[in-house]
């Protein structure tokens, strides 16, 4: 399109879709009183009022998908380089520790159904389909349509759009059965420690930003700095995968596998980057090599949250209906067993690791779960409003812990997608025994971390009663 245009109308389409569903969720009754994310109604806007639909905005639903892919990626990069208190503490690594788990068990039961579909049914379904469940639901839109369009160069149609209905239902079971479930477990007090606090109005929380930290008066605006080491971060990210790809592709079929897959984790390998550069530059203002202050958290966090509703918008409205249509029984049944399976895990295992604000974090972590971390924290405003708890912090610590313990799923998720290539379905049951294998080891490693956290406890209390 001349002069560029085309690029401008989908940030105006995106924009024009998120300005109507504000005020429709300002306006409408029913909505005020729940917490559905306004990005969640406005991507569902512009699939009513797009091609697939009403046919009023015109838009290519690959571009769409494609600015999801990056979208999640700059937001992600922008949560890692925010500065926060590196107090380590035993509720941190067991929230990574359990989002991990999490990961690990939608894997089996997404990975087993599909093996179940392929066998029986829908013989023509591609291996990797079930493992859709803990990209779509588990890490959000982003990443379910990067893997998934990966895998249509390996046999899978439709996948990237596959993905992005997956991660859809994913908000759909946040939303629709998340704000039920929260209030179930309020009004029955089954568990938690602040239920008495819980507002039944909505509450506007008002972000106070620190003038200092944002003076006008500098050559460099504030927010251009941040822009700028989430490109250089970008930068490093696309290096890496170009590096691994020249590296890989000559090893055979396997590596040009293998270099395929890689480029859908560009989400996992910006945010390792981005902790990297913020460890660094926290090193250089302790020695007084850097200013201090390089990086704003009120201003990542606004670029984050903008990115990631930009994202939910984009994923939702490039859903092709066609190709749900024609995925709709293996869609409905991965969707709805992954969704109980998260309600159920997710009500039975938190509770075991969290002692106190246990209804707070369970609230927050199934909404992360299913939808994004934008999803739980909606939720958790419903039960902690002013997050006076710990659950927003186990929320973002706990995920930044996961990315490092998450790094083996991704040579797993390449196991049966090498399988399929080189015609081994032994590969298939090996995933599963490599699941359910580092499934254990994490048990093991948040046994030990919370009775370690236990007995800490313990001592304190016992010093503190001598003293």
């Amino acid at each position: 399109m001349e002069n560029g245009w085309q690029l401008a109308l989908y940030f105006v389409y995106l924009s024009l879709f998120i300005f109507i569903a504000n005020a429709i969720n300002k306006k409408v009754g029913f909505l005020r009183n729940v917490i559905v994310p306004t990005a969640i109604i406005a991507g569902f806007t512009g699939l009513l009022l797009g091609p697939e639909f009403l046919g009023w905005v015109p838009f290519e639903t690959e571009i769409l998908g494609m600015m999801v892919y990056h979208l999640m990626a700059i937001g992600f990069i922008a949560l890692s380089l925010k500065n926060r208190d590196r107090k380590r503490t035993r509720n941190i690594v067991s929230s990574g520790i359990y989002i991990v788990s999490t990961y690990l068990v939608q894997g089996i039961v997404g990975f087993g159904l599909g093996l179940v579909m392929i066998n029986t049914l829908f013989p023509d379904l591609f291996v990797g389909f079930g493992l859709l469940l803990p990209l779509g639901y588990g890490q959000g839109p982003g990443q379910a349509f990067s893997i998934g369009s990966q895998w249509e160069a390996l046999g899978f149609t439709s996948g990237g759009n596959i993905g992005l209905t997956v991660a859809t239902f994913g908000f759909l079971w946040a939303s629709v059965i998340g704000i039920p479930f929260m209030n179930y477990l309020v009004k029955g007090q089954r568990v938690g420690s602040h239920q008495g606090a819980v507002a039944k109005e909505r509450i506007l929380e008002v972000e106070v930003d620190q003038p200092l930290e944002l003076s006008l008066s500098e050559t460099l605006d504030k927010i251009t700095y941040q822009l700028v080491l989430i490109g250089v971060v970008y930068l490093m990210t696309y290096l890496t995968l170009v590096g691994l790809t020249r590296i890989l592709v000559p090893l055979g079929t396997f590596g040009m596998t293998f270099a395929t897959l890689l480029w859908g984790f560009h989400f996992n390998i910006g945010s390792i980057y981005g902790i990297i550069l913020r460890v660094m530059i926290d090193k250089g203002e302790e020695k007084g090599w850097l200013r201090p202050e390089i990086t704003n958290n009120y201003l990542l966090q606004r670029i984050s949250g903008a990115t990631f509703d930009y994202m939910i918008t984009a994923s939702i409205a490039a859903i092709s209906i066609l190709a749900f249509r024609s995925y709709f029984v293996p869609v409905m049944v991965l969707t709805t067993v992954g969704g109980l399976v998260t309600l159920v895990y997710t009500s039975w295992m938190l509770p075991r690791v969290f002692k106190t604000d246990t209804l707070e974090n369970i609230v927050a972590f199934y909404g992360m779960q299913t939808g994004t971390i934008s999803t739980g924290m909606g939720l958790l405003k419903g039960v902690d409003p002013h997050f006076s708890t710990d659950a927003a912090e186990n929320l973002v610590l706990g995920s930044a812990v996961a990315i490092f313990l998450g790094a083996p799923l991704m040579v797993i998720l390449n196991i049966p997608i090498m399988g399929y290539v080189s015609g081994r379905p032994a590969l298939y049951l090996l995933t599963l025994g490599l699941f359910a294998g580092y499934l254990l080891f994490l048990y093991l490693l948040l046994y030990l971390n919370i009775r370690r956290g236990d007995s800490e406890q313990h001592l304190a209390a016992g010093m503190k009663k001598v003293g």
